[in-house]
């Protein structure tokens, strides 16, 4: 049976929950060999040899594993990441069918989109995880503005904003032995090239694409290689401890500072509160009606106005 699901994932280069099942109980080293020959194969829009031309980085995207189709990115890199996946190591897809974002919300992964799981190992405690997805909007806005896009605005916790819309979501997620985080898995997904039509309805007027605003098709090749040399250079900064430079960075493309925000954070704790700025460690700090600071370390915030 496992060699008849083998055949079929080379075949048609899909890895669902159900073949991540079956192939659970592979020789770790047979397993490597076989991921990255059903990973390797180029798709329609995105090939490895591309995103690794001219790909300027030491560690982020030197192993890529590519598929026209997952359930989710996030799922298979956690699976190789408990498998040996490196540090760096990086699932994309052309398009996933059961994508989560925060709070398990559904993720719209049509064609035409960027989705994609990094790999990194980095050795921090549960505090810092915060931290890691301001690095992460920060790289991806400086990927976006590279473009020719003037200007990416960040939305706390894990959204990237052009001209009000939405076009990147990005989800952190820990794998943990005990209480030691093994590594972590950073979930991007930028609306390059999607049409607009082909999200959901209530998405639509909330949304936008870098096609949209660029008025041509963005390679995703190119962009993804850019996406990894922002985010190698935010890591180092990252790996050095000099937070202080990843928020000013943060902060010169905030769209989250100076708005009215309803905080919804878990156990129903909602409210409204100004937001007044970002702390050290990533926390969001919010004015609340009486005039008490609070930071906001999980949850959502809905801009208001």
């Amino acid at each position: 049976m496992r060699k008849e699901i083998i055949e079929l994932l080379k075949k048609e280069n899909k890895l669902s929950d159900e073949a991540i099942n079956e192939l659970q109980d592979i020789n770790i080293h047979d397993f490597s060999d076989i991921i990255k020959e059903i990973g390797q194969q180029p798709t329609e829009h995105i090939k490895a040899s591309e995103i690794s031309k001219d790909l300027d980085t030491k560690w982020a995207g030197r192993n890529l594993y590519i598929f026209d189709e997952v359930k989710s990115t996030n799922t298979v890199a956690k699976f190789l990441a408990k498998n040996g996946a490196e540090n760096g190591t990086v699932v994309i897809s052309e398009r996933q069918t059961d994508a989560r974002g925060r709070s398990g919300k559904a993720w719209a992964s049509p064609i035409g989109g960027i989705w994609l799981s990094l790999i990194v190992k980095p050795n921090v405690d549960y505090s810092k995880l915060p931290m890691i997805t301001i690095g992460t909007g920060v790289a991806v806005a400086k990927a976006i503005e590279r473009t020719g896009i003037k200007s990416a605005e960040i939305k706390w916790p894990n959204d990237i904003i052009i001209h009000d819309k939405k076009v990147c979501g990005i989800l952190t997620e820990a794998v943990t032995t005990f209480n030691t985080i093994d590594s972590v898995i950073i979930g991007v997904g930028i609306d390059a090239n999607i049409d607009i039509e082909d999200f959901p309805q209530e998405l639509q007027d909330g949304t936008t694409t870098l096609s949209d605003e660029l008025g041509r098709k963005e390679d995703e090749n190119v962009l993804i290689r850019m996406f990894l040399e922002e985010f190698e250079k935010i890591g180092e900064t990252f790996n050095d401890g000099d937070y202080e430079s990843i928020l000013k960075d943060w902060r010169k493309r905030s769209y989250s500072v100076g708005k009215i925000v309803e905080v919804r954070e878990p156990f129903n704790k909602n409210y409204d509160a100004y937001v007044v700025g970002i702390g050290k460690e990533g926390a969001l700090i919010v004015e609340k009606i009486d005039g008490t600071l609070e930071k906001v370390i999980s949850g959502e915030c809905i801009i208001k106005k």
